[in-house]
């Protein structure tokens, strides 16, 4: 296939979108795999306190995968963050069908985000190696 330099410069153009596409996928991936993670250990913890007694000493989460022992004085309800800044008291219970209802959500985002990246991947593949093909074959034919 011979393409001539305007084609090529779009070539190069469509490549530095993909690129660009790839990494603002791969931060997302990182974002919602870092927010599922917090989901999940703030459901843990509201499990860890269901299960206890009050009185009991239980293992919490503080973050950077650091715990510190509490001692329960009560497990009645939970104020759960539900967005936009906005947080509401709920029972442990329901703040647990919360987290995993977020954590559900959010596992679907990272699948679809993590599905579009590698299609982006595969794209930029492709047009890399027709830009790579066409330099060899530019350095192959003589000029005239």
């Amino acid at each position: 296939m011979k393409v001539n330099d305007e084609e090529l410069r779009q070539m190069l153009a469509l490549m530095e979108t993909y690129k660009n596409r790839t990494e603002a996928l791969s931060h997302q991936v990182t974002v919602i795999r870092s927010s599922l993670d917090e989901v999940n250990m703030a459901n843990e913890s509201i499990k860890s306190l269901m299960a206890a007694k009050e009185g009991d000493e239980i293992m919490i989460p503080i973050g950077a995968s650091s715990f510190m022992t509490v001692k329960v004085v009560s497990n009645k309800n939970i104020v759960v963050g539900i967005g936009s800044g906005l947080s509401a008291e709920k029972t442990p219970e329901d703040a647990s069908k919360f987290m995993e209802a977020n954590a559900a959500e959010l596992s679907e985002a990272l699948k679809k985000t993590v599905d579009a990246l590698q299609e982006v991947q595969q794209a930029l593949t492709t047009v890399s190696e027709a830009v790579q093909l066409e330099y060899m074959n530019r350095q192959q034919t003589p000029t005239e």
